[in-house]
């Protein structure tokens, strides 16, 4: 899906839990995505674009690259892309 949106890349998001050094619940990291990028922000990686905050959170997990429960986890910085 392309969208006119403003898309921010994934990283931004990624950049954002490490700055905070939290524990995020799904909940609590969708609040932090909607104050910092907007309820209507899109995002992007490498292999897909135009993902809402959910979509994003969902497929950063299917990658692994959280560490923890739903109701509790960071970014598993040892999954970190160089790019």
């Amino acid at each position: 899906m392309i969208t006119d949106k403003v898309q921010y890349h994934g990283h931004e998001v990624i950049n954002l839990m490490l700055a905070s050094g939290e524990l995020y619940s799904r909940e609590s990291l969708l609040d932090s995505i909607a104050h910092w990028f907007g309820e209507d922000a899109r995002f992007f990686i490498c292999t897909r674009e135009g993902m809402t905050a959910t979509e994003l959170i969902d497929e950063l997990w299917k990658k692994g690259k959280f560490h923890g429960t739903l109701d509790a986890f960071t970014f598993d910085s040892g999954k970190r892309c160089n790019h």
